[in-house]
């Protein structure tokens, strides 16, 4: 099945005025002919509909309904393809969004499905990849972060997981965030002593390490306790961690009564802390109910056009977190269509569990439960509350939500204000709704690459994120003049190519993870508001005149013009007294308390941490295809030593100086070198 491209068209086309339309009194005559021009389009939209009836299977399936440039304009399931199509075809009782979506009809597909449940499941599926504008679109649809305590080794080690269970062992979760994740772990390794090393660290230790000092682990890597003692711990961990959590904590207390009749302070004392670590896990999780084992709880909150769902997860009758969600819907949706939407799409690639509590009932209800149990491969419930418990999990929920939105209203606003003010202060024609940053990252001309982050009016947009390897071979290591060259020439050329600057529609990007700038894996296009357009309205370069020169030179050799402006940064790069240059203007600075010298100066520095990550990405990994030997004074010998002490590259990477010292023949000036090369002198 072919996916079409996803570009977007506005939703009604509005053209010149006719010489007889010119003639009436100008506001009138816009007036008239954007009616005619609607009643037009909404004509052959209606003539497309009834020309896809005539083919129309009468079975379960998918139908997508197409613009004139060949893209996704919704997707839709249907138990009965033709009758739900033909439903479109009526001249009254449709609402003005569905009005909107026929005027830019022209065409439609349709995937004919063996059952409503199929359909349904490919419906999500579908609306995920295509991100069709009409349609509810879940954003920020991270994997979720798991506990995982693995079984590949005779001593289990705990860590957080994410992404797909290939490694053997017992996962928990899901968490709500990796802060959720990294402070349970942080208790459960006080309480239950597991390491948390990787397995080659764990094999090269001759002593201790810190963990062990600090009470945090048991060291099994030097036998400072039995295979059998180690085995108990790990099943104690699991069986705390898969709900019997009460067992767990009488079992300690027991212990730790014992221990203080026969006078044993000192082990009474362990057992008294891990109490208090079990303790302060269970403290952080607020609301614990005890009729709910496993559930997922929504709740959705309408305000100001806005949505926001809120999600929490409980597991082993445990709170897992919980995190907000603002999926884009048009503000006519009601809640329930919204909410069936999201459910859809979220399960698409989550495990579902058992109990699925909603703050708003939804149609098809029986259908989705239907659809989750067959990929689930057990029953699932999808049930809206009316009193008890379950009924308190959603009000709680819902004040969450209600929270949360306020939240991004406020943000949101600040935000606009900010943008007007950015407008003002550079001399900008209309408040920039989208914003790039460009910024270079390098140690010596190596590894070098280029980064692009993007700001609107919600805030930093990961999505549309962008990292250009450089790889001209004729630049001078260290050229950050023509590093920037090649990386605004390689992004506005692409541009041009896929949205020439008078095209009339943007792009829409598939969403996910910050993308390459580089072909074939940069090739996801960006994912935008409706009717937005992908180019930029302010490209910001972080450099003074030098990096100016050469955006304006590529700009100029492209035939493009883009509001410029740079800002380099304060005699030793103190924040607050940056310097900004404009085309046409003198450099300026902004009072030290301005908004707007904050603002620009959290855009630069978000470039900045991810040209620096994604430079780091680079160099571990030409590490680990190099080795050590690219570190000044570090040869073979002393790379063998490096790596037998700490087992790892990355746990090189996090020691100290003092640390690298107690390695055999590396001297104080080489472990200031090597960590100096982790840690500093990042461009």
């Amino acid at each position: 099945m072919s996916v079409p491209k996803k570009d977007i068209e506005p939703e009604i086309e509005i053209v010149e005025e006719d010489e007889e339309a010119s003639l009436l009194p100008t506001d009138e005559a816009e007036g008239e002919d954007r009616a005619d021009q609607a009643e037009s389009s909404l004509a052959a939209g209606r003539a497309a509909i009834l020309g896809a009836v005539k083919h129309a299977p009468s079975q379960p399936g998918v139908y997508r309904m197409i613009d004139a440039r060949g893209d996704v304009l919704y997707v839709g399931k249907a138990k009965n393809i033709k009758k739900r199509v033909a439903a479109y075809a009526r001249s009254t009782g449709l609402d003005t969004r569905i009005e909107r979506m026929l005027a830019s009809t022209r065409a439609l597909e349709f995937v004919v499905t063996r059952t409503e449940t199929e359909a349904l499941l490919l419906e999500a599926n579908l609306i995920k990849r295509l991100r069709p504008r009409f349609n509810v679109l879940l954003r920020d649809d991270k994997s979720f972060p798991y506990i995982l305590i693995t079984s590949d080794h005779w001593a289990p080690q705990i860590l957080k997981h994410r992404g797909a269970r290939t490694r053997p062992g017992h996962y928990y979760g899901p968490f709500a965030s990796v802060w959720a994740v990294n402070r349970t772990i942080n208790a459960l390794q006080r309480a239950f002593l597991l390491r948390s090393c990787s397995n080659p660290f764990f094999e090269s230790r001759t002593r201790p390490c810190l963990l062990y000092q600090i009470k945090r682990c048991s060291a099994p890597c030097t036998n400072e306790i039995d295979f059998n003692e180690y085995a108990a711990l790990v099943r104690e961990a699991n069986a705390f961690l898969s709900g019997r959590s009460k067992a767990v904590k009488d079992e300690l207390a027991g212990a730790m009564e014992q221990a203080s009749r026969a006078l044993d302070f000192e082990r009474a004392a362990v057992y008294r802390d891990r109490l208090a670590a079990l303790s302060a896990i269970q403290s952080h999780q607020g609301v614990n109910p005890r009729g709910v084992e496993e559930a997922d709880v929504f709740a959705l909150h309408q305000q100001g056009g806005f949505a926001c769902v809120e999600v929490f997860f409980f597991r082993t009758g445990q709170n897992w977190g919980n995190r907000a969600y603002f999926p884009r819907a048009d503000q006519s949706i009601s809640p329930g269509e919204i909410l069936g939407a999201f459910l859809a799409q979220f399960y698409d690639d989550k495990p579902c569990p058992r109990l699925v509590l909603i703050s708003h009932d939804i149609d098809d209800r029986g259908l989705l439960a239907e659809a989750l149990a067959t990929k689930s491969g057990h029953k699932i419930e999808v049930v809206v509350p009316r009193r008890g418990e379950k009924k308190d999990l959603i009000e709680h929920a819902l004040a969450n939500a209600r929270e949360a939105l306020g939240r991004k209203l406020a943000e949101t606003s600040s935000q606009q204000r900010l943008l007007r003010q950015l407008a003002e202060t550079f001399g900008l024609k209309q408040v920039p709704r989208r914003i790039e940053v460009y910024d270079n990252s390098h140690i010596q001309g190596s590894n070098a690459v280029g980064a692009m982050i993007v700001a609107g009016a919600e805030g930093f947009r990961k999505r549309d994120y962008r990292k250009f390897n450089i790889r001209s071979a004729e630049l001078t290591p260290g050229d950050d003049f023509a590093m920037m060259r090649e990386v605004l020439t390689r992004r506005f050329k692409r541009l041009l190519a896929e949205t020439p600057r008078d095209a009339p529609s943007p792009l829409v990007g598939k969403g996910g993870e910050p993308q390459s700038g580089e072909p074939g894996e940069g090739a996801a296009p960006l994912d935008l508001e409706d009717g937005e357009s992908p180019w930029p309205d302010l490209v910001l370069i972080d450099g003074g005149q030098g990096q100016l020169n050469a955006a304006r030179d590529v700009f100029a050799q492209l035939g493009i013009e883009v509001p410029l402006a740079a800002i380099a940064k304060g005699p030793d790069r103190d924040a607050g007294r940056e310097t900004f240059f404009i085309p046409g203007r003198d450099s300026f600075k902004l009072p030290p308390r301005d908004p707007v010298l904050y603002f620009v100066e959290r855009l630069r520095d978000e470039a900045h941490r991810f040209a620096i990550g994604s430079h780091r990405t680079r160099r571990k990994r030409d590490l680990r295809e190099s080795g050590l030997q690219e570190i000044a004074g570090i040869g073979p010998t002393r790379k063998r030593a490096l790596l037998h002490h700490f087992g790892t590259l990355k746990a090189i990477e996090r020691a100290s100086v003092t640390d690298l010292m107690h390695v055999d023949g590396i001297s104080a000036e080489t472990a200031r070198r090597i960590y100096e090369f982790f840690h500093e002198g990042t461009t």
